[in-house]
């Protein structure tokens, strides 16, 4: 299986990059949703707050890429020979994926960091809490503890999303398909 996972700091479109590779038929595995399902199964509102206590339990008790192992069982559970791994947080994710694939490319999603908190506030997702700058703050310092400039700094493109969201599409939509040519072209006659 060949793999296409997206990094970016919370707010980047990361999640609209997956819609996009949805639109193409693309299994899309939602790192967050894994958290989430968890935390759902402990009775648990899905804020910010405790989905964060969730992530970092689980990755303390069963080690630093089990997401990413979750993650990788669903894309192979679809028969499908590309997946999409949303919301990649760490190093170790992304030496599991670089380890267990046939080929992995990972995609950070820029953002400036303004675009994003207005993004979070105006999405109103459960996780997001207020948006503000303290809690964004708060958010990301969390997740840069689990690994995640470290998962930036080993991505293979960087998608720039600073215009408008149709540019986003359109340049995540031109490399989905120039990867998938290029897996395609890779398994021969």
């Amino acid at each position: 299986m060949k793999i296409v996972g997206f990094v970016g700091m919370p707010g980047s479109g990361k999640s609209e990059a997956s819609e996009v590779a949805k639109s193409m038929g693309l299994r899309v595995v939602i790192m967050g949703d894994i958290i989430r399902q968890d935390a759902a199964r402990l009775g648990l509102e899905p804020t910010d707050e405790n989905l964060g206590k969730v992530g970092s339990a689980l990755r303390e008790k069963e080690g630093p890429d089990i997401i990413a192992r979750r993650c990788l069982d669903a894309a192979r559970r679809s028969g499908q020979d590309l997946a999409i791994i949303d919301g990649i947080r760490s190093k170790a994710e992304v030496d599991y994926f670089r380890s267990h694939s046939d080929g992995f490319k990972l995609v950070e999603i820029w953002t400036p960091s303004e675009a994003r908190r207005m993004r979070l506030a105006s999405r109103r997702r459960p996780d997001d809490g207020a948006a503000s700058p303290a809690s964004l703050k708060r958010r990301e310092g969390r997740e840069m503890g689990w690994g995640m400039g470290e998962a930036i700094e080993a991505a293979d493109v960087r998608i720039c999303n600073e215009g408008s969201i149709e540019d986003l599409r359109s340049s995540v939509r031109e490399f989905l398909r120039l990867f998938s040519e290029r897996s395609i072209g890779d398994q021969g006659p």
